[in-house]
């Protein structure tokens, strides 16, 4: 297993902290990146390419007309070193992806060759309703529904966990009674018939 790198700008850390609205201007940012690219390519019909290759050029031209107005006004130029990607952070990327990939084939593995048959029911349960909801929506939409989604529930519960908590268990107590009335039902039909 290898430790994450201290050059590795976006850590687990930072994650957290956007989805659960710790740093509110990031969190804000990405709510707001999101739901722009979706009102451009979903509503607008715009297309993928064409988006990137004008935030490309808008990018190009921001820094083409900066370095010639620091320049026209004989200032020191800024020390660009800093954007470049170091050796070990490409490599750091791509452990973590390839422990990702290596997680993922071992989950599967144990869903599928294990014996837990609930287990295995719930994951073919959960993607044939993925599937289904699927078939509604386009892979955009969904993926910024994904996101708001995403990022509105863990703070709704972590602001409410203990009634979240509390609704589980009077929940739980409520289906051992209907499932102890159940069973009494059956027995007395299995003695009666």
């Amino acid at each position: 297993m290898s430790t994450p790198s201290k050059s590795s700008p976006v850590s687990f850390d930072t994650v957290r902290d956007v989805f659960l609205w710790r740093r509110k201007k990031l969190s804000l940012l990405v709510l707001l990146v999101s739901t722009a690219t979706w009102v451009l390519l979903d509503v607008y019909q715009f297309n993928l390419i064409t988006v990137a290759s004008w935030a490309a050029m808008f990018a190009v031209t921001s820094l083409f007309l900066y370095g010639n107005i620091a320049r026209f006004l004989r200032k020191v130029e800024p020390d660009l070193s800093g954007l470049e990607i170091s050796e070990e952070t490409a490599i750091e990327a791509a452990r973590s992806v390839r422990q990702s990939i290596e997680e993922g084939v071992r989950w599967m593995f144990h869903v599928s060759a294990e014996r837990e048959l609930f287990l295995f029911a719930r994951v073919v349960a959960a993607l044939l309703l993925l599937s289904y909801v699927g078939s509604f929506w386009d892979s955009l939409s969904l993926l910024y529904i994904d996101i708001v989604v995403g990022m509105t529930v863990p703070v709704i519960y972590v602001k409410n966990e203990d009634k979240i908590k509390r609704f589980e268990g009077w929940m739980r107590m409520q289906a051992r009674r209907l499932c102890g009335r159940y069973k009494g039902c059956q027995e007395n039909e299995e003695q009666s018939g």
